[in-house]
This record gives structure tokens, C-alpha cells and sequence, in this order.
């Protein structure tokens, strides 16, 4: 009888023979030059190199490399190369090969991705997540070199969030956050709409479980109705195309969970009203590119005839392609079932292009001499911000997502230069794209001809000509109305080339003042300065005190000295960090000595609970959980553990840059403390009615009141009540009840 090891080991090597070919029949079915023996060789190689390691989930190693090499060949449509590349590319951080070693056995494209891979990796499920976003400049900077470094890195993160499962439940926020915060966008900007999607549903489904599965359900439910909705709309479009002889593909696009929980939350409405849950997708087939453009305009038409259009709502990404290379014609008309339907007509190539992104352009590349693709000139705008960096890592990662999520506009300057740039850009935005002289210099601009202001909002199809003058300086305010990154990114280069003297002259005074008093030049010591003088950094403090805005005085030495006394909270590079938007009071402490925080283990379940010091976490105002809520914890610079709701702006941007800080939190069962809680209510008014309202809430239901604003207008009322509960249920019974009286329409608590 067989031991059972070797059973076992017999089981894995079927298991990763299977899923190599899968692989290999995947690559062999695709339209890229047949290079079997090196995808063979670099097999092999990484299955010796991996042998015997396993991932968290129980699985062999060498699972991981051939399922990322799997979505890179498969779902974004690589060839050998990054095939190769994407076996490899845990080699050289997890075993004893180098670089060397991959070029001596693969050759040096090959080698040259590992090594990009390899820079980039770290933090993603270590112990560095702290310092993710300088792995994500770093990942921005290898795209300059070659775009298939961040195609494979999109792919592994793909296959990371897939398995996301096994790992503990503080790691699981913080990546799932990461990816909703980085990738997500970076995917949608690359144009690899599916990856996308995917990713951003897989990091609800592991932030939200409970919400993720009852929108699920209801999709589900809701599924016989829809079918009957598109079949009634569609039928009569695919008869009317059947009859001009259009070879096509018709089918309803479903929208996604996440997208479905966005707009309910931002618009604050039910599943049951959200209309646009499906769009129609109609891909033609089409062997000459220069015909593309006659036949979505036939097909626009076509619709037309049978529906009623909207008139805002006709999108022609044909003739101006997104930054991301989408193209498509989108329209939208009233469906048989009295709602709004959208139609997207795009041809195979463009269809192609917008699953697949990138990757797909090279199939479609016509001769060498093309002119720089809009990607090429958004790649050179990253590489902008790069040699620019922000001072914060977090500052970084904000700055950047400007650019991430932007929906273009596209205007021309004086010499019919066309000139994209994201939606809400103004005059200023412009300036600064054009060059960094000519935005530090900006006074106005003509806009359609007409003298226009800095702040001027552009719009599609504008002529703009930016006017400068040699006496103009630029303003911090300035940054109040830009949008784009590279102008922020250039405007603040600016100001410090302007402040830079003062900056000198104020650390000079600041550096000697201390040494004077005998006083540490530390962190401490610092930030109680900037407390003092409510100032946000050094920087900005030293050029208040080169300009001669502030003095150092004797006032300072009593509170310098007590700071210098304080233990130190953090370690290395969490504690330079300073919190976003946290402030620092001048007001000195009260006398009364405080408990010190336990410390927190991060790889627990921390409990929410009351205890005798009072509640062990503080709640962040930016959000206001309350019991019953998804929520994480974060440990601030205190050791304490800050609430925040998991859909939270501010977490989001936590679980990205300060990964090491983020524990897992449930909520005690019961608990006496009272929670304040927002609600919005809307109906039609009547009299008596807030006499109704008011007497549900403190008399039936015996919820104390804290504010409550209304406000009606004609025949409609809004109103905004603040209410004391213990969790989130009384919450959701209250605005179910408030729901019954005659009038109200909509109950919603507001985070």
C-alpha cells in the first residue's frame, strides 16, 4: 500500500499538470506567435524553484505563478513573453535565483520584467504594507519602461484578491481597500474594464459580506422580470438590424454589485428603484476599420426609429477616443417599461479593446509611424508627478487619484491642438499641462475668444488660449481650483522654488533657537511647535518664521521641555507620517493622568466593549459608526483604536497607506452606550404631519432627539433628525416605521 504522502504529492502534481495545460491550450488557441518551449522551460524552472512551499490556503506555490500567468494570457491577452514573465515572477524575491540567472536561462526582455516585478513587489501581503505607496510609485515608474510590468503585477492582484479567503481578516481589509483605492482605478484607466470590474466587486465581497450577498440575492430575484424587459425592448432592434444585413451580437450588460451599492448609497435609493441595473450591448462584426464609424451610426439610427432618445445622453467615444483607448457610441432611450435603457454600439475591435485594454492594441496596431497614443501622453504625465513627488506617501496616493478616475474633456489651444484633460479642468488646469512657465505665469485665458478668468470651467470643444504675464507669481489659493494632478503637482514645485529662501532662512532660526535653549531637535519637540502655532508641517513653520510671521520666545520652553519628556508613539516610518486632517491643540493637558491604551494585537479580532476606563476604541467623526455597522479599526498615533465605517473615504485611504495599523474589529453584544445617528426624511407635506413624526419617534418608539432641521418647499418637505440609539437595528426599525406615515416617501440614515 501506497504511504500517504506519496498520495498526496501524486495529487498536487496532477493538479498542477492540469492547470499548465489549461494554461498552455489557453496560449495555443490565441492569435500570438506559437513560443511552447520557452513557456515550457520557464515552467519548469519556477516549479523547481517553488518546490515545496505552499500558500496559506494549503496549495502548492507554484498554483499562484501559473494562475497569474493564466489572466495575463487569457484575460488581458499577453503573449510569451509575459507568459514567461508571469511564471517567474516570484522567483527571484522568494528563492535563491537573481536576475542574472532568469537572463542567462530566458534572455534579457524576459529578465527585464522579473526585475520590474520584482521592485515592485514586497507589501502586498507582508509586513511593509505601511510603505504600499511607494510600491505603487515604483509600480507607476517600471510602466515608462514597459506597460507589461503593470499588466502582470494587474494580474497577479487579480488572482491574490480571487484567493482572498484564506488570510486574516485585518489583511483582508487592508487589501481589499488597497485594491479599491489603486488597482481598481488603475485598471478602469488602462481600460481593462472586465479586471475592473471584478476587482472592485471581489473587494466589496470581502469589506461588506452581508451586503454583497442580499444585493446578490435580489439580483437573483429579480432576474425572470429583467429577462422579460429585455426581451420586450430588444426583439424589435434585432429584427430592424436582421433586416440591414448586420452581423452582430446582442446582449444585456448587468451591472455590477459594486456599482449597484454606489449608486444606492450615493443616491440613497432602494434596489428597488435603481432602473439602469442592465445596459444593451451590441457588438458588430466588421473586417474594414474605416467602415466602423457608418455602421454604429446606421445602428444609432435604427434605435432611434423605435425609441424615444434622451437628448443629453448621446456619448461619441468614436471620433474622440478615451484616454484609455475605450471607443464605442453610447446612447439611451425610454424602454417599453416607461425607464431609461442604455445602448452601447461598438464594433469587435473596439469591443476587444475595451475588455482587454492595452494589451489588445497590438493586434489592431496599423504600420509603425501611428501618432503617441493618449495612454503614451498619460504615462508621460505619471512620470511628471514621479520626478515630483508629494513629501507624504499619502499625499502621493491623493494626488494621483485625481487622475485615475477622471472623465476626459477634450478642448483645442489657438493652433487647433487638441488637448484632453479631465472633466471639471479650468483655465489654470490648462496652463500648467501646457508647461510649468507658462502656468506659474498664467494671468487669464480666452476662452472661445472672451476674456475668461483662472478659475474658468472648461467645456468640451472650448478654444482656449492661455495669456501670461512676467510679473505673475503663483498663489497657494491657486490650487483651490485645479483638478488635474500634473498641475497641482507643478504649482506646488512653484511655490517651494519661491519659499525655498524663507524655508532656509526659518530652519536656520529655528535650528539655532533650539540649540540655544539646549532644547532636542525631534519629532516631538516639532510637532508641539506646529501645535503652538497651528501650523500643518516644517516646512510651513519655518517659512512663517524666515518671513518673520511668528517668533520663538521664552513661552515655548516650559511646553518644549514637557514634549521632550513624552514617550514616543510608533516606529520608523508610520510615526513621520502625520494623520490626515488630525489637529493638534495648543490647549495644554489636563492634569488628571490618563490609562495608557493596551497594546493591540493586530492579527486578533479586537472587541468593541465598554470597560471601566470607559469605551476601548474612539469613534471618528468623519463617518460615525454605530453598533451593527461593517466597520475596522485603525490604531492612531495615541495606540488607540479609531472607529471608521469600512466605506469610509478616510479608511479607504488607511487600508492603502497604513496597512500595519489596521485590525479587525466586531462589536460586543450589548452594550448601554448610546450612538448619535442621521437620518433624512422626504415626503409630501401636510398638515400635522411633523406633529405625526415627532410623537412615532419620542413617544411609540422612545428614541431621544437631539436636532432636527426641516424644510418645505411647495407641496414637498425634507427633513434632517439626529437621534441617540444603541445600534444600527433601532435605526432601520425607525426609518421602516417613519416609512408607514402618510406622506413620507423616503427614510434613510445618512453616514
Amino acid at each position: 500500500m501506497e504511504p500517504e504522502g506519496k498520495k498526496a504529492a501524486d495529487r498536487d502534481e496532477i493538479m498542477i499538470q492540469e492547470a499548465y495545460q489549461d494554461l498552455l491550450n489557453g496560449y495555443l488557441r490565441s492569435n500570438h506567435r506559437k513560443k511552447v518551449e520557452i513557456i515550457e522551460r520557464a515552467f519548469q524552472f519556477a516549479k523547481e524553484a517553488h518546490k515545496g512551499v505552499r500558500r496559506r490556503s494549503g496549495e502548492p506555490y507554484i498554483m499562484h505563478p501559473i494562475a497569474v500567468a493564466k489572466i495575463a494570457s487569457q484575460e488581458i491577452g499577453l503573449g510569451s513573453t509575459s507568459i514567461c514573465a508571469a511564471l517567474l515572477h516570484d522567483v527571484v524575491e522568494d528563492t535563491d535565483y537573481t536576475v542574472e540567472d532568469i537572463e542567462q536561462h530566458f534572455g534579457a526582455k524576459i529578465a527585464q520584467l522579473v526585475e520590474g516585478l520584482t521592485k515592485i513587489s514586497g507589501g502586498i501581503f507582508g509586513d511593509k504594507a505601511s510603505v504600499q505607496a511607494e510600491n505603487f510609485r515604483k509600480l507607476l515608474l517600471t510602466m515608462s519602461e514597459d506597460i507589461r510590468v503593470v499588466l502582470i503585477k494587474m494580474a497577479d492582484r487579480l488572482h491574490n484578491m480571487r484567493t482572498l479567503g484564506s488570510m486574516a481578516p485585518n489583511k483582508r481589509y487592508k487589501i481589499a481597500g488597497e485594491t479599491l483605492y489603486i488597482y481598481a482605478p488603475l485598471a478602469h484607466r488602462l481600460g481593462l474594464f472586465a479586471i475592473k470590474t471584478e476587482l472592485e466587486d471581489l473587494s466589496f465581497k470581502h469589506e461588506h459580506p452581508d451586503i454583497y450577498r442580499e444585493i446578490d440575492a435580489k439580483i437573483k430575484e429579480s432576474e425572470a422580470r429583467r429577462s422579460e424587459v429585455y426581451g420586450d425592448f430588444s426583439t424589435p432592434i434585432k429584427e430592424k438590424l436582421d433586416s440591414l444585413g448586420i452581423k452582430y451580437e446582442a446582449k444585456a450588460r448587468l451591472k455590477s454589485i459594486y456599482s449597484i451599492y454606489n449608486k444606492m448609497e450615493t443616491k440613497h435609493l432602494p434596489f428597488e428603484e435603481v432602473y439602469d441595473l442592465y445596459a444593451m450591448r451590441i457588438v458588430f462584426d466588421c473586417d474594414d476599420q474605416s467602415k466602423e464609424k457608418a455602421i454604429c451610426w446606421s445602428i444609432y439610427s435604427a434605435i432611434t426609429d423605435l425609441y424615444q432618445l434622451h437628448p443629453t445622453r448621446t456619448r461619441d467615444w468614436i471620433v474622440t477616443p478615451k484616454a484609455n483607448g475605450y471607443q464605442a457610441l453610447h446612447l439611451t432611450v425610454m424602454g417599453p417599461d416607461g425607464n431609461w435603457i442604455e445602448v452601447q454600439i461598438r464594433s469587435r475591435r473596439m469591443d476587444e479593446i475595451a475588455e482587454k485594454g492595452f494589451a489588445a492594441h497590438w493586434k489592431y496596431k496599423i504600420g509603425e509611424g501611428d501618432e503617441e497614443s493618449e495612454l503614451n501622453a498619460w504615462l508621460k504625465t505619471i512620470k511628471d508627478i514621479l520626478d515630483n513627488p508629494e513629501p507624504s506617501a499619502i499625499d502621493f496616493l491623493n494626488t494621483l487619484k485625481l487622475n485615475l478616475f477622471a472623465s476626459e474633456i477634450v478642448v483645442f489651444t489657438p493652433g487647433g491642438e487638441l488637448v484632453t484633460l479631465p472633466a471639471g479642468a479650468t483655465v489654470l488646469d490648462l496652463a500648467f499641462h501646457l508647461h510649468s512657465e507658462i502656468g506659474l505665469h498664467c494671468i487669464a485665458g480666452k476662452v472661445n475668444h472672451k476674456l475668461m478668468p483662472l478659475q474658468t470651467e472648461l467645456k468640451s470643444g472650448d478654444q482656449v488660449e492661455v495669456l501670461t504675464s512676467k510679473t505673475q507669481v503663483p498663489l497657494p489659493e491657486w490650487s483651490n481650483f485645479m483638478v488635474t494632478a500634473k498641475g497641482r503637482t507643478r504649482l506646488r514645485k512653484g511655490l517651494r522654488a519661491l519659499r525655498q529662501p524663507m524655508i532656509v532662512k526659518g530652519n536656520e532660526m529655528l535650528s539655532r533657537w533650539l540649540q540655544e535653549n539646549n532644547i532636542e531637535d525631534s519629532n516631538h519637540v516639532i510637532t508641539k511647535i506646529q501645535g503652538i502655532f497651528h501650523v500643518g508641517n516644517r516646512d510651513d513653520l519655518c517659512y512663517q518664521l524666515g518671513a518673520e510671521e511668528i517668533v520663538l520666545g521664552d513661552f515655548l520652553i516650559k511646553p518644549l521641555r514637557k514634549a521632550e519628556q513624552t514617550p514616543k508613539q510608533g516606529k520608523g516610518l508610520l510615526a513621520k507620517i502625520p494623520l490626515i486632517g488630525k489637529m493638534v491643540s495648543s490647549t495644554p493637558a489636563p492634569e488628571e493622568p490618563k490609562p495608557e491604551a493596551e497594546p493591540v494585537n493586530t492579527k486578533q479580532i479586537y472587541r468593541l466593549c465598554t470597560t471601566d476606563h470607559g469605551p476601548n476604541y474612539t469613534l471618528s467623526p468623519c463617518c460615525n459608526p454605530i453598533p451593527g455597522d461593517d466597520v475596522m479599526g485603525f490604531i492612531n498615533d495615541d495606540g488607540r483604536v479609531e472607529i471608521h465605517s469600512l466605506d469610509c473615504p478616510r479608511a479607504q485611504v488607511l487600508k492603502a497607506g497604513f496597512g500595519s495599523r489596521i485590525v479587525a474589529t466586531e462589536w460586543a453584544d450589548a452594550t448601554s452606550e448610546l450612538f448619535t445617528a442621521h437620518i433624512r426624511i422626504e415626503g409630501i407635506d401636510r398638515h400635522g404631519i411633523l406633529q405625526e413624526l415627532t410623537q412615532l419617534i419620542s413617544s411609540h418608539l422612545g428614541i431621544d432627539m437631539r436636532k432636527l432641521n426641516i424644510e418645505a418647499s411647495a407641496e414637498v418637505f425634507s427633513a434632517d433628525l439626529w437621534v441617540r440609539v444603541c445600534d444600527a437595528d433601532v435605526v432601520n426599525d425607525l426609518c421602516a416605521r417613519t416609512k408607514t406615515i402618510n406622506g413620507v416617501t423616503r427614510a434613510t440614515r445618512i453616514h
